[in-house]
């Protein structure tokens, strides 16, 4: 099975009226402002699915400051589950405003069954040490549960884009050392934080990461895959390809050309993510898998 763990819905209003909720949400602006930028409807989503051959999806809304935008999020996205509950898994978004609608509306997510948190982001500045602690008080909740969080993660050096903000690896790390319980998937390869699982201490901290591919080929070259393998081993690597940035298939072209086997690049496009999801165990990372 192949499983996509990190694409974005939007409702019918939020698509056909973009300049509206633009004056609403500076980040949303920063991101979606250009008409150019798309945004796709479920109907999008599972026709790219069915072309590409991936059986499921997670969805993911947007983290909109204003908590009432964000439930009325998190609602579409569970009724376009409860319509397609075989191929789309709704991720419950939180408002960034206060710690305590925060954490009233996780709750009501979870209450409702949403399965995982996110893709949460800070897309007009780095995160804070204030921001830090506000997301901890709200998320300690997902210790020791089977409840993924994804979290935006960008590289701090190279191309400016639109939502990439001034990133602070040391940030993550803290983050990572306050919940120590949380399974937690650091989006668009943690913005190179993998890199520093070479360090033992860093490993220690990231031992309940994944890292998802998310806008790869904008990144990086075909490689990554590879040294990624190489350094956290075959079972903490998720396909996401945030569509409808990216569709799938140009993922699969390029995890081809990595050279990795065909068993890991199983892992890698689905069986990994339905550990995650579903499993009881977390998935291995026997380096015996790497070729």
């Amino acid at each position: 099975m192949i499983i996509d763990i990190h694409t974005h819905l939007f409702p019918d209003e939020v698509r056909n009226k973009r300049q509206s909720f633009c004056c609403r949400d500076d980040g949303f602006r920063l991101l979606y402002g250009n008409e150019k930028a798309r945004m796709a409807s479920p109907d999008d989503l599972l026709k790219a699915m069915a072309r590409d051959g991936v059986q499921q999806s997670v969805i993911c809304g947007f983290p909109w400051e204003d908590p009432g935008l964000c439930r009325e999020g998190n609602e579409y996205l569970l009724e376009c589950s409860s319509r397609f509950p075989d191929h789309l898994i709704p991720f419950a978004c939180l408002p960034s405003c206060t710690p305590r609608l925060a954490q009233k509306e996780l709750e009501r997510c979870l209450s409702r069954g949403m399965p995982g948190v996110g893709e949460l982001a800070f897309y007009r500045r780095k995160i804070n040490l204030r921001d830090m602690k506000n997301l901890v008080s709200v998320l300690r909740t997902l210790s020791g549960r089977r409840i993924p969080l994804l979290l935006h993660t960008n590289e701090p050096v190279g191309h400016e884009y639109p939502g990439k903000s001034p990133e602070n690896l040391q940030t993550i790390y803290q983050f990572l050392l306050a919940l120590p319980d949380v399974y937690i998937i650091l989006a668009h390869w943690g913005g190179g934080f993998f890199f520093y699982e070479l360090m033992p201490e860093v490993a220690r901290a990231a031992r309940n990461v994944f890292y998802d591919t998310a806008a790869s080929p904008f990144l990086y070259r075909p490689q990554i895959y590879n040294l990624a393998v190489k350094i956290v081993g075959p079972g903490r690597i998720l396909f996401g390809s945030d569509y409808p940035l990216i569709s799938p298939a140009r993922y699969f072209v390029e995890l081809k050309k990595s050279g990795l086997s065909a068993r890991v690049q199983a892992r890698i496009k689905g069986l990994n993510a339905g550990h995650l999801l579903y499993g009881s165990d977390r998935p291995g990372t026997n380096q015996a898998d790497h070729v």
